[in-house]
């Protein structure tokens, strides 16, 4: 029998997460593109990558690459033996190490990827869990699997997560400022506190109930609150000088709050649709003040989760 030459496309968007009170729970689909193909070549036995777009200066092996990560996870969760010979192509337009999800959208591509080039019995729920238990936290997983605002929790000890979708009132548009600094997630980790005081787990339960509220209603009020961070922001600030100014500059340029997307470098502002323009304006101004080149993306619009085809 000749063997066979399967192949897959998918298609997967970038997610900020956090948003301030949301920490490790709380994410939302951006309009930015991971596309990634895979043949699987049952007469090779070589692992083989082809990068362009914003991940095209990486230099990790392909074997080491998080799109094959991915779709090795997913053959582990359906007992299935990772094919010998496989040529990946990727293309990303979501920026590396900026705070928008580019390496859970790497998992994310790989395990649609294996799911369809072998015909795996894998569910969207499925994939979202797996890749959110290799990052440790699935809020930006979920996002880039199931599109839209999405809450993920862990159950089972972490074993797997539960996940629900969140509303964003039809006024509220995100904004982005993505500088051309980087600020690897593992950095940003590492300067995170073991443990805090009770009244500061208290108000971060407040910040986080309001959160939520606050999407969903467009209420100013709760989502001044909720952005200003108290469980992890305080502790990531200095990574990104500037970062006071930054907020000041989209507050009074007429947005309700910003804070880090996920843990930066990017910030993410929470305005009325009619101002963010004028908010991504004076971001991008006060951050040239610093000598930074920054791109601005407005979000207004939901954005659809992860696709094959």
């Amino acid at each position: 029998m000749t063997p066979k030459s399967r192949t897959a496309r998918v298609r997967v968007p970038a997610s900020t997460s956090n948003l301030g009170a949301g920490f490790d729970c709380v994410g939302v689909a951006v309009d930015r593109w991971l596309t990634a193909s895979v043949q699987v070549d049952e007469k090779s036995s070589a692992v083989t990558i082809s990068r362009s777009g914003a991940v095209a200066k990486l230099s990790r092996k392909a074997e080491e690459d998080l799109i094959h990560t991915g779709f090795r996870l997913a053959c582990e969760a359906c007992s299935k033996a990772v094919p010998r010979g496989l040529a990946y192509e990727v293309s990303s337009t979501i920026p590396v190490a900026r705070g928008l999800g580019a390496s859970a959208a790497a998992l994310v591509a790989g395990a649609f990827l294996a799911k369809g080039a072998l015909d795996l019995d894998l569910t969207p729920q499925a994939i979202a869990s797996l890749c959110a238990r290799d990052e440790g936290h699935p809020d930006n997983a979920a996002p880039s699997v199931f599109g839209g605002a999405v809450l993920g929790i862990p159950v089972n000890d972490g074993e797997s997560y539960a996940f629900a979708e969140l509303a964003i009132h039809s006024r509220l548009t995100l904004v982005f400022a993505v500088p051309q600094l980087e600020i690897l997630t593992s950095e940003a980790r590492r300067v995170l506190p073991k443990s805090v005081p009770h009244a500061i787990a208290v108000k971060a339960a407040a910040k986080s109930a309001a959160l939520i509220e606050g999407l969903s209603s467009g209420d100013e009020a709760l989502l001044a609150f909720a952005l200003d961070d108290v469980l992890h922001v305080p502790f990531r600030r200095h990574l990104l000088q500037g970062y006071d100014s930054i907020v000041s500059a989209a507050t009074n340029a007429g947005a309700f709050g910003a804070t880090l997307s996920g843990s930066g470098s990017t910030m993410v502002a929470v305005a009325p649709r009619e101002n963010a323009t004028h908010v991504g304006e004076a971001m991008q101004s006060t951050w040239r003040t610093r000598g930074q080149t920054v791109e601005v993306i407005i979000s207004d619009k939901i954005v659809d989760g992860a696709s094959l085809g």
